[in-house]
């Protein structure tokens, strides 16, 4: 027998490393999930499948679950697709912009958007329905606490990663291929609908997938405009199974592993899909990516494209802007109070600065370490013959298809019982999102993984040039698109991270999602709206700088 060579090493490493980050967490949840005699003895002093026999009294919880999921994924790839081929694939004025505005949805967390909406078109007390009643009318013209509320603002914050995604595969899909079916005399609508809808099926299909799994383990909005409303997911139910007393860890657990059968099969669907096409696109021709001419209907496209930013960014922000300047949120002028105790109070909390820098410090840190490893891993899975590289894509999973909260849980069991002094620091909080973000990861280099032609690949190894040659000077260079949108994705959702976070950060290792649910929890929704906006300025401001340096240095380098 040979010894495995360099690549055979590297790929191994990887594999086992990565399966161990997700693997041992989940061997925890596992065993409290099976947890029947006292919740906080670990290892359990008894173990039985009550906690999943029980289950059946949480169907109607579980029902909610998977209604608001569905709603959402299909609303947010809705958005994701029709953005992503407005901006990439037709000549409207100033798409370059409008790409960038495309990721401000994402800068602010899923809390902060809830938080927003709750303003907004909350019952009596949001602005709109407050306006609507102004105007002469009885009932309020919104409600937001209702699952299609849920819903809808869980889709505008997850639709920009949906575009990311497919906005990615569009990008590196040859237009000559659009071009032949209007020279034939294909309308722009069939051209769209038949060449390129399904070229990009697996950015759409990888987007719809993760999408689906953020849905599933939602905990914001759920939490912010579930919980007035009665309305309760499995994410909100884990919460107070934790916080009751005793607290009912194997009940949370067992309720978090069971949405991990709803990722199997998407992702069993998924596979079986894109196993029985083919969707290279990138070859060793050359082309350049030219967007279509639309004639006068840039217009109404150039108005779709900046709908979705009005209702994801500017009236979410405008409301939390006018709450924070107030001591009681409201449009009606005669009642408005403006004050700015709101940001003096916020500012001297000791706690928000040192959280901004720990996130910071965090979300640079995991992207730019994660990134080039996920991009070998979805090589690996996806175009490598080690053995074990399909069942290595549900290990990697798996963190998506359970909600953060719970795993959160498995990591705090997990690394409490390593004798590794890293609990309660920032090591242990990046370990925790690089392992809970592979998934993104995984999902974004996916689609553009596929579109590679093996054949380029394949002209490097017979010139002579060893795997981490050729990883180095052609796979990774053909991926740039696709590692471009994970480390964005990956920085960015290190940022505003809760679910995680709550379980796994100290003292000095505070991160600053957390610290807003503290404020909207203990304090009122004007002090809550000043400390969303601090820290979405903050996220927008170092985002710039970012993008700055990263100019200068690829000028640098060129």
């Amino acid at each position: 027998m040979r010894l495995p060579n360099a690549q055979q090493w590297t790929m191994l490493v990887l594999l086992l490393v990565c399966s161990a980050l997700v693997l041992y967490p989940l061997g925890f949840l596992i065993t409290e999930s099976l947890n029947t005699g006292d919740p906080q003895a670990f290892p359990p002093e008894e173990y039985g499948l009550s906690n999943y026999f029980n289950l059946y009294e949480d169907v109607r919880i579980i029902t909610n679950t998977l209604l608001v999921a569905c709603i959402s994924t299909v609303l947010a790839v809705l958005f994701g697709f029709i953005q992503a081929w407005i901006l990439t694939r037709t000549a409207i004025p100033g798409r370059e912009r409008l790409e960038r505005l495309m990721e401000l949805p994402y800068y602010m967390t899923p809390l902060i958007g809830a938080l927003a909406w709750g303003v907004l078109l909350g019952p009596k007390t949001g602005l709109i329905n407050q306006l609507w009643r102004s105007m002469g009318f009885e009932s309020d013209l919104f409600d937001i606490y209702t699952p299609w509320g849920i819903a809808w603002v869980m889709a505008l914050f997850e639709g920009t990663v949906a575009f990311v995604m497919i906005s990615a595969s569009m990008k590196s899909m040859d237009p000559s291929l659009e071009e032949s079916s209007r020279v034939l005399g294909a309308s722009k609508l069939r051209t769209m609908l038949k060449i390129t809808l399904p070229l990009v099926t697996p950015g759409v299909l990888s987007a719809t997938i993760f999408v689906f799994a953020e849905m599933l383990g939602s905990f914001a909005a759920a939490f912010v405009l579930g919980i007035p409303g009665r309305f309760y997911v499995v994410t909100t139910s884990i919460w107070q199974a934790a916080l009751s007393w005793p607290p009912d860890y194997g009940r949370a657990a067992a309720m978090g592993l069971s949405l991990f059968g709803a990722m199997v099969i998407s992702l069993g669907a998924a596979r079986l899909i894109m196993r029985h096409g083919s969707y290279a696109t990138i070859t060793g021709k050359a082309f350049r990516p030219r967007p279509m001419d639309v004639g006068l209907m840039k217009w109404p496209l150039l108005g779709i494209a900046w709908g979705y930013i009005l209702f994801a960014v500017i009236l979410p922000l405008c409301a939390l802007t006018l709450t924070s300047f107030q001591t009681f949120a409201t449009v009606i002028i005669p009642q408005m109070k403006f004050t700015l105790a709101n940001y003096e109070t916020a500012l001297q909390m000791g706690s928000l600065g040192p959280a901004f820098i720990n996130s910071m410090i965090l979300g640079v840190s995991v992207a730019t370490i994660g990134v080039p490893i996920i991009g070998i891993l979805a090589w690996i899975i996806y175009r490598s013959n080690m053995p074990m590289r399909g069942p290595m894509e549900y290990i990697i999973m798996v963190p998506a298809a359970v909600p953060r909260l719970v795993f959160g849980l498995g990591l705090l069991w997990a690394w409490i019982n390593i004798p590794i002094p890293i609990y309660g620091t920032l090591w242990l909080l990046g370990i925790a999102y690089f392992t809970v973000f592979m998934p993104l990861g995984l999902r974004t280099m996916a689609g553009v993984v596929l579109q590679v032609d093996k054949s380029l690949e394949e002209c490097a190894r017979v010139c002579g040039a060893g795997w981490g040659y050729q990883m180095r000077t052609v796979t990774l260079p053909l991926l740039r698109p696709g590692l471009i949108a994970a480390w964005l994705l990956i920085f960015i959702s290190s940022v505003r991270e809760l679910g995680a976070s709550v379980f796994l950060m100290g003292p000095h290792s505070k991160v600053i999602a957390p610290s807003i649910v503290n404020s909207w929890l203990t304090a009122s929704s004007e002090l809550s709206a000043a400390m969303a906006l601090i820290q979405t300025v903050m996220v927008f401001v170092a985002v710039a700088i970012m993008f700055r340096v990263a100019r200068r240095v690829g000028g640098a380098h060129e």
